[in-house]
C-alpha cells in the first residue's frame, strides 16, 4: 500500500512530503491510521543534525509522538482488533527484558533501535522506489498510515480525543515524569523548571501535581512564562539568575530542592546553572539534549558535588513506563487534573510541517500538532 509521509533525506535537511510504500502488518504488528502527531523538538534535532541517526538510517519518515486508530492487525496477534484507539509510545516495551521486569520500560533493551528506525531483524516497513525508508522511533507518526510493533502501542479510552492523547506519546510523559519520577518532587518542595516548551511545561504540571509549594518556571519567551503560570507555576522569570534568587528567598538561602533542565538545545552551562541553583543534597534533572559535537562534559566542580552531596540525574522519557503511565495520565486528563488541550498552540497539515518547526524554533509554540483529515 502507499501512504504520504514527511521524509528526511539528509542531515541537515527539511521534511519532504512524499508517497512511500508501506508493508502490511506482520505478526505482532498493527497498521495505524494516524489521527494526530505532535511536533516534538527531538524530530527537529534529527532534521538539523543536532541528533545523529545511525549510519544508513536515511531516508527516514519522521514523527515519534502520535495517536491513531488500528486499521489492520497482523496474523497471530491476539488482544487487538480493528478500530482500537492507540497512543504510540516512541520507546517500545517488550515486557521481558531486565529493565521492563524492573518497572523501567523507558530503558527497554528494544529502545536501542529508536535512532535506526528498523525492526529487530534489521528490515524496514517503508520504502521509496525500492529504497528502504526508516521509521523514526519505529512509529513514523508523520505519516497518514504507519505499521508499528505492538510493543509501541498503548490503548486510548474512547472518550479521550486523539489530538490530546497524542501528546502523552512523548512530551507530556517526558516532562511530567521528569518532575514526578526523576526529581521525586515531594509536597512542600521548591522547584525550578528551566525551559518551559513542550516538555518543560509538563514538568511544571508534574511538580504542581506532586505538591510542590513553589514552582518557578524559567524561559526567555513571555508567552511560555504566561502559559506556565496558568498550568501550575507559582512564579515565572526570564533567567536562571532570577530563579535562583527566588528559590533561595524561599529556603533561607539554601536553594531549590530540584532544578529540572528542559532547554530545547541544552548546553553544559545550563546544567551548571541548575546545579548551582539547588540546595545541599538537591537534584538537578537533565532532560534536554544538546548537539552531539558539544557533548564533551559539564562545567561542574567535583568538589562541589561531593561536599554538598548534590546529584545530577538524567531523565529519559521521564523515567516512565508507557504501559502504566500513559493510561494514568489519560485518566488524569479525563478528571480535569492534567491539561492537554491547553498545550496545543497551533495545528498544521502534513504539508505545512516545516512551518510548524519554524514556529517551534521561533518560540511561538508550546506544542504544535499535525492533524490528519
Amino acid at each position: 500500500m502507499r501512504t504520504r509521509a514527511a521524509v528526511l533525506f539528509e542531515q541537515p535537511g527539511k521534511w519532504e512530503i512524499t508517497e512511500v510504500e508501506l508493508e502490511p502488518p506482520r505478526q505482532d504488528e498493527l497498521l495505524i491510521r494516524v489521527a494526530a502527531a505532535g511536533l516534538c523538538h527531538s524530530d527537529d534535532h534529527i532534521a538539523t543534525g543536532d541528533l545523529s541517526v545511525a549510519d544508513g538510517s536515511l531516508p527516514m519518515a519522521g514523527g515519534h509522538e502520535g495517536a491513531g486508530i488500528v486499521e489492520a492487525v497482523g496474523p497471530h496477534t491476539p488482544g487487538w482488533k480493528v478500530g482500537d484507539r492507540v497512543v504510540l509510545s516512541f520507546l517500545p516495551m517488550c515486557g521481558l527484558c531486565r529493565w521492563c521486569a524492573a518497572g523501567l520500560q523507558n530503558l527497554c533493551d528494544n529502545g536501542s533501535r529508536v535512532l535506526s528506525g528498523v525492526r529487530a531483524d534489521g528490515s524496514r516497513r517503508m520504502s521509496l522506489d525500492g529504497r528502504p525508508v526508516s521509521q523514526a522511533a519505529g512509529v513514523a507518526t508523520f505519516s497518514e498510515l504507519t505499521t508499528v510493533s505492538v510493543q509501541s502501542a498503548v490503548r486510548c479510552p474512547e472518550d479521550v480525543p486523539l489530538e490530546a492523547a497524542c501528546l502523552t506519546s512523548c512530551g507530556v510523559s517526558t516532562g511530567w515524569g521528569a518532575a514526578v519520577r526523576s526529581a521525586e518532587v515531594k509536597p512542600g518542595d521548591v522547584i525550578i523548571v528551566q525551559g518551559v516548551g513542550g516538555i518543560g511545561i509538563n514538568a511544571v504540571q508534574g511538580a504542581a501535581h506532586a505538591g510542590a509549594s513553589v514552582v518557578i518556571a524559567v524561559d526567555p519567551v513571555e508567552m511560555k512564562r504566561t502559559a506556565a503560570l496558568a498550568l501550575g507555576a507559582t512564579h515565572a522569570v526570564a533567567t536562571m539568575a532570577e530563579a535562583t534568587d527566588l528559590a533561595r528567598g524561599f529556603t533561607n538561602g539554601q536553594g531549590a530542592d530540584s532544578a529540572i533542565v528542559c532547554v530545547g538545545v541544552a548546553k553544559p552551562e545550563h546544567v551548571a546553572e541548575g546545579v548551582e541553583a539547588i540546595r545541599k543534597a538537591g537534584t538537578c534533572v537533565l532532560v534536554g539534549m544538546g548537539r552531539a559535537d558539544e557533548d564533551l562534559g559539564l562545567p561542574v566542580s567535583m568538589r562541589h558535588l561531593v561536599l554538598y552531596q548534590k546529584r545530577i540525574q538524567g531523565s529519559l522519557f521521564g523515567a516512565s513506563s508507557p504501559s502504566k503511565d500513559i493510561p494514568a495520565m489519560l485518566a488524569l486528563y479525563r478528571q480535569g487534573r492534567l491539561k492537554l488541550d491547553e498545550l496545543i498552540t497551533n495545528r498544521y497539515t502534513l504539508e505545512t510541517i516545516n512551518d510548524g518547526y519554524a514556529d517551534l524554533r521561533a518560540g511561538r509554540n508550546l506544542r504544535g500538532v499535525v492533524t490528519f483529515g
